[in-house]
Order: C-alpha cells, then sequence, then structure tokens
C-alpha cells in the first residue's frame, strides 16, 4: 500500500493527502507566517484552520506572502476552515467572516466544526455553506466530527453529502465502522491528532515498523492512516517535525503491516461529539 498525492471529493475538487494542521499556532503571527512560508518550501500545499484557532489571519497572510513571492500560486493551495458552534445561527455570515480574515476570495474547504445537536442548528448551518458553494465563495463544503446519525439528517434534509468528515482518529483509534459509512456515502475520511498526541508513538508495531522502514515512529503512524486513504494533517510548531511529517507520503506499507498496525488498542483521547459540547 501507497500514497499518491491527491484525494478527489465528491465535490469533483482535488485535495492533498497530507496537510498542516494549525490548531494551537496561536503564539506570534510572525512565528505561524514563517512556519507556514517553511511548509510551502518542503512542499506541503494544504493548511488546515478554524475560527476557534484564532490564527486565520496569520494563516491567511504566510499564504497570500509565499503566492505574492512567486513560492506557490493561489489554485495549488488548498486552505481549510471551520465554523464554530456559536456561529451555527448565522453561519453565513461567519463564513464571509472567516473569508476576511483569511485575505482570500474563495475557501477551499469550510466545514461545520462539531454537529452539537442539542442545539439543534447544524442543518441549517450546512445549508448555508451549501448556498457559499452555490455562490461560488466554497469548493467544498465538509464537516467536522460528525457521526453517523448527523451525516444522516445533513443528508436526509439537504441531499448533499459533505466532501469531508475531518474527526479524531489515530493508529488504535481508526473508527472503522465511521469509515466504512463514510465510503458508502462518497465522504473523505480526514484524521485530525493522526499523531494520537505522542501517546501512540511508543506502541510495539509502530517502533518496529519505523525500525524495518529506517523511518520515524510518527512516519509510521501518518504513513498507516495513509495506507488506508484518510487524509491526515498533522500539526506542529517544529520546522524539523514538519518536513518529518511530510516524509510519511514515501513510505508504502505493506498489507501485513497495515494488518499489525490496525490491531493496536489505543482510545479517543478527545471529546466524544456525540456529548460535546451539550
Amino acid at each position: 500500500m501507497g500514497a499518491a498525492t491527491f484525494f478527489e471529493l465528491n465535490s469533483g475538487a482535488s485535495m492533498p493527502r497530507l496537510g498542516l494542521g494549525t490548531y494551537k499556532l496561536d503564539g506570534p503571527a510572525s512565528e505561524t507566517i514563517a512556519l507556514i512560508r517553511r511548509a510551502i518550501e518542503l512542499g506541503y500545499r494544504h493548511f488546515d484552520t478554524a475560527a476557534l484557532y484564532g490564527n486565520e489571519e496569520a494563516v491567511g497572510q504566510a499564504l497570500i506572502d509565499a503566492i505574492r513571492a512567486g513560492d506557490v500560486s493561489r489554485e495549488e493551495l488548498f486552505v481549510t476552515s471551520k465554523l464554530w458552534n456559536d456561529d451555527q445561527p448565522r453561519a453565513a455570515e461567519a463564513f464571509g467572516e472567516s473569508l476576511k480574515r483569511l485575505g482570500l476570495d474563495y475557501a477551499d474547504l469550510f466545514m461545520v466544526h462539531w454537529p452539537w445537536p442539542q442545539n439543534g442548528t447544524f442543518v441549517a448551518a450546512y445549508r448555508a455553506l451549501i448556498d457559499a458553494h452555490e455562490r461560488g465563495d466554497l469548493v467544498s463544503v465538509g464537516v467536522a466530527n460528525f457521526y453517523e446519525e448527523t451525516l444522516d439528517a445533513l443528508i436526509d434534509a439537504s441531499g448533499v453529502a459533505p466532501a469531508v468528515n475531518q474527526v479524531e482518529l489515530h493508529t488504535g483509534f481508526t473508527q472503522p465502522e465511521l469509515r466504512t459509512y463514510h465510503a458508502e456515502h462518497g465522504i473523505l475520511t480526514e484524521a485530525w491528532a493522526p499523531l494520537g498526541r505522542g501517546e501512540i508513538l511508543g506502541e510495539a508495531a509502530i517502533t518496529e515498523t519505523a525500525e524495518s522502514h529506517d523511518a520515524t515512529p510518527g512516519q509510521i503512524a501518518l504513513a498507516h492512516l495513509l495506507a488506508h486513504g484518510i487524509s491526515v494533517i498533522p500539526k506542529t510548531a517544529n520546522p524539523e517535525r514538519l518536513a518529518e511529517n511530510f516524509g510519511a507520503l514515501d513510505i508504502a506499507l505493506s498489507d501485513d503491516e497495515v494488518a499489525r498496525l490496525d490491531a493496536a488498542q489505543g482510545r479517543r483521547q478527545s471529546n466524544d461529539p456525540r456529548s460535546f459540547p451539550g
């Protein structure tokens, strides 16, 4: 098993398999800009942010600077942001505000960040993003942290399956049932926390596979998900780790290695979307 460069989404767009997650890149804007410029030098073209992260301005400035410098074209970039829970009732306006903070004319992917079914507004928010897509301001409509019942609600109400569902997923917690649902509905699975916040990197299945490939445990954890056709957006503030993570694209795991990694035991490490935010 290996990894090609792009996934084809149900919207017709192409999305790089591996991107840079920017959660917690909330320090000085100059540091975020420098990191993203370095990522572009290394070959990253997929950048993931969110209104919640408080860094849309810095992420957008870095991308604009890189475009102006001739390092990359806007068409080569794939930029994702997300609608925070409190903004679901004003999704259209909040999407416009994210675009303004990013300094971009359009977003490649915009997501409803959590379903928050207890509030009853996620379907209307999703429809507002479909409207943005139909206007041409948004290439692909997605969601994050949705599960089967909430995805059913979206599809039943709109007739449109999300292009992507971004969920917690890593070796030891690979959510096979949800991934099967995604495959049946043409939804791409994207993993946040694909390195398991470091907790999984000492697992024997990972460390021994890493040794056999002359790779790092982090690279194997990412290659494991890539082998399953899962998009990964590892986050880091370390320029050296940027290069290491990107190298996971060059690792081809055997079927036996993937099966061994699949058997690793782990746990959900963050909020369960069936109860969060309540």
